[in-house]
């Protein structure tokens, strides 16, 4: 017959020693047991032109996660399979960019024991659709040129992951007139700013001859109700010392070629006109009789 357990007793006079004995005895019960994985929490989005990974907590100690996703219809992938990270790389998963997709956590322990609940924890992230839910990135400025009253500046399409027939696709390509660009521009002397906007990738402004001006540009969705601006590129700015430079260039270029031709002509008319005289001392000379 076993032992009668004391924590099991109510004594009259519960001794220190006794207590204690208790108190680690359903510790040790408590760890055995096991119980269940912990479920993730503060399940997050994180999607930059259109690559997106899914983010969660907390970080595992005696568990592991696998990530399920689906469209609307209920095709359920397994992703990230018995990983101790705590993100997943959704991007290739996700072919239909207008597609809401729907996105679980499964927490499970690496090796069940006897007692381990059967079924795994799951934790569902919000809908995600990559058309209207990734973020724009900060835009890139390809090259501009001030040329007089004219500021000519050209926007880099992003470059994103998601491909059609092996080609990356870029951001104009995706979202074609959805895209519109932002130029604010101001004159390097004042803090007054202008905007303007284009569903191409140039801008080509007037501004006042001589100025120097300073620039950045914004992607904006105005379709979109969230996320609709991206952060504002560099702030890039006009020099016109170069501008000076290069009409300075162009003129002296001019001259010098102007000197050259005068140059060429003058020499080629005094050569004639010596060869001319030269032919008449022959003609006008006496002739020699034997």
């Amino acid at each position: 017959m076993a032992p009668p357990n004391p924590c099991l007793r109510v004594p009259a006079a519960v001794s220190v020693p006794t207590v204690l004995f208790c108190f680690l005895l359903l510790f040790q019960v408590s760890l055995a047991s096991g119980t269940s994985a912990i479920s993730a929490y503060n399940i997050t989005w994180k999607s930059i032109d259109f690559k997106t990974i899914l983010e969660w907590e907390p970080k595992p100690v005696n568990q592991v996660y696998t990530v399920e996703i689906s469209d609307r219809w209920g095709d359920w992938k397994k992703k990230c399979f018995h990983t101790k990270k705590t993100e997943c790389d959704l991007t290739d998963e996700m072919r239909n960019l207008r597609e809401t997709y729907i996105a679980r956590i499964l927490s499970e322990k690496p090796i069940k024991s006897d007692g381990d609940p059967e079924e795994s924890q799951h934790a569902n992230a919000p809908n995600f659709t990559p058309y209207l839910d990734t973020n724009l990135g900060q835009p890139r400025i390809q090259n501009f040129e001030q040329n007089g009253t004219k500021l000519k500046v050209t926007v880099q399409d992003s470059i994103t992951p998601f491909r059609i027939n092996g080609n990356f696709q870029t951001l104009r390509q995706i979202f074609q007139q959805d895209l519109t660009y932002i130029l604010y521009y101001w004159k390097s002397s004042s803090t007054g700013k202008k905007s303007v906007r284009t569903d191409t990738n140039e801008f080509l402004v007037d501004v006042d001859k001589g100025e120097n001006y300073c620039f950045n540009i914004q992607a904006f969705i105005p379709s979109r109700r969230a996320k609709q601006k991206s952060p504002e590129s560099e702030i890039r700015c006009t020099s016109q010392d170069k501008v000076v430079f290069k009409e300075l260039f162009f003129i002296v270029g001019a001259v010098l070629f102007v000197i050259i031709i005068l140059v060429i002509l003058s020499v080629t008319l005094y050569k004639c006109s010596k060869a001319r005289a030269k032919r008449d001392r022959k003609e006008n000379a006496p002739l020699n009789f034997a």
